[in-house]
């Protein structure tokens, strides 16, 4: 989708780093517009969780690749959310666990393998408008949209957030595999607006956002 081709749709990008709050966020604000919620970030998680399941090395982008061929993962939508199943089931809370998080920032740094969620997850805009959050949306997967929003927090307060969620990897370790990998690292988009939510709730960070996208002529009640 080149940066040059207009939206069919309303398409609101949120990034932002691990246990920043933007999941929250962006799941909350879709449901406050009426707007399918989609987590990329998950969609990388369900490779992870293929691949520790096949027994595939992580780093291997090759052999990670096939996996996506074979037919296992499905993505799709339901009750105004992004879906996935592994061989036909939803993997739950197995996408959180600590084989996966060992190993996500390494699958997702494979090019073929962010090409191939990437032209997924555009195809959710031919479905309705998307609230969609993760690490590229508003620098790769919709460059063009002009409604772009990074969710930071610091260092200290995201650790403390994951520890709180029973989670106990190495954010720096993440932070800069993301940030440093040649396949779409994690920038913070042109144009998008920065919200520290370091000591905001996750309502006062969608009021936030809603005051920005109100701005920009999008509001709950509608276009």
């Amino acid at each position: 989708m080149p940066a040059s081709m207009p939206l069919p749709r309303h398409a609101i990008a949120i990034d932002g780093p691990a246990a920043s709050g933007k999941s929250s966020v962006a799941q909350r604000l879709a449901a406050r517009l009426g707007y399918l919620y989609v987590n990329t970030g998950n969609m990388y998680r369900a490779v992870a969780l293929l691949a520790h399941r096949r027994g595939v090395d992580p780093a291997d982008g090759e052999a990670v690749g096939a996996l996506l061929k074979e037919g296992a993962l499905s993505f799709a939508s339901a009750g105004g959310e992004g879906t996935i199943r592994i061989d036909g089931s939803d993997p739950g809370d197995a996408l959180k666990s600590a084989e996966v998080n060992a190993s996500v920032s390494a699958i997702a740094s494979h090019a073929q393998i962010r090409q191939t969620l990437v032209a997924r997850q555009r195809d959710y805009l031919k479905e309705a408008d998307v609230v969609m959050e993760g690490r590229d949306i508003g620098s790769v997967v919709f460059a063009q949209t002009p409604y772009k929003f990074f969710i930071d927090a610091a260092p200290e307060v995201r650790a403390a957030r994951r520890a709180g969620e029973g989670l106990h990897d190495n954010l720096a370790a993440r932070d800069a595999t993301d940030s440093q990998r040649k396949a779409s690292p994690m920038v913070v988009p042109e144009g998008a607006v920065t919200i520290d939510s370091s000591h905001l709730s996750i309502d006062a960070v969608v009021e936030a956002v809603l005051s920005a996208l109100k701005e920009r002529g999008i509001t709950p009640a509608g276009r």
